[in-house]
């Protein structure tokens, strides 16, 4: 297994072994290892769909959807790669289509690299809210000014934003899943923060 699906894997706290038995009983028709796929998963599902849409309205909707499709599309799972690798890009795909349809504007190309950048919520002000009534306002008023920000993203800048700094994987898995080379998703992050800085300038 190469490293950026370890690194899924490691995320999704499920054991190989387990669930690639699971997989191929599914596979096989067998209705009860794809309930127990399910809930291997569906914790990790709700939250990353969760972080990647940004609306609790939509999640219960997007949830059915990913494993709809999963159920769907298991046949063609090939054993290639980890399953959560699989499963984290439909995921994804369908994050992306939810953010599309809604009408979010499409990104624009830009230069540059985010090599040698700080990470960027060691920019953003502390939000140790358990320190004091006064920093809990201040940690509320930083998650809601940041879920706005994030809200003037394109799709795909939301989704390598989120993926890096929320589910904390590496560039080279984020390419995997969105299906971009590891550069264009290093350039993708960089104008999403770069956008997100400039939103947040007062809190940096």
């Amino acid at each position: 297994m190469d490293g950026a699906c370890l690194e899924l894997k490691q995320n999704a706290k499920a054991p190989i072994k387990d669930d690639l038995v699971l997989v191929g009983r599914a596979q096989a028709g067998d209705r009860v290892a794809f309930e127990a796929l399910v809930r291997l998963y569906d914790r990790d599902v709700l939250r990353l769909t969760l972080r990647m849409v940004g609306s609790a309205e939509d999640v219960a909707d997007l949830y059915q959807e990913v494993f709809l499709k999963v159920y769907r599309s298991l046949h063609r799972f090939r054993f290639q790669s980890s399953f959560s690798t699989w499963l984290y890009r439909v995921v994804v795909n369908v994050c992306l289509d939810h953010l599309r349809r809604q009408g979010r504007k499409m990104e624009v190309q830009g230069p540059g690299s985010e090599d040698d950048q700080p990470e960027f919520f060691q920019t953003v002000a502390e939000d140790r809210a358990a320190l004091d009534p006064e920093r809990q306002l201040q940690a509320k008023e930083i998650d809601g000014r940041l879920n706005e920000a994030l809200k003037g993203l394109s799709p795909r800048e939301r989704m390598v934003f989120e993926l890096r700094h929320y589910e904390g994987l590496r560039l080279r898995t984020i390419g995997e899943l969105v299906g971009a080379s590891e550069d264009t998703v290093k350039n993708c992050l960089f104008r999403a923060t770069h956008k997100l800085r400039a939103e947040l300038v007062d809190l940096i």
